[in-house]
């Protein structure tokens, strides 16, 4: 019975990790095909890092808002 609560515990973790990454990603690929950053998207597509590489990209990387207007 432990074994398999345990597993049952890793697979709502893991569900919460892809929703997780699906959001962020997702949020990242819009901005970055909003602005022509073709090297980010590719980027932003084919690396999977949970999250991190996308809220790296919309911190620090995406073209600002203000410098278009």
């Amino acid at each position: 019975m432990p074994l398999r609560q345990t597993l049952i515990g890793f697979s709502w973790l893991l569900v919460v990790l892809v929703v997780w990454d699906l959001v962020w990603k997702a949020l990242a690929l819009w901005k970055a095909a909003r602005h022509r950053q073709k090297i980010w998207f590719v980027f932003l597509l084919l690396i999977n890092s949970v999250g991190i590489l996308p809220i790296i990209y919309l911190q620090f990387f995406q073209k600002d808002r203000s410098a278009s207007k």
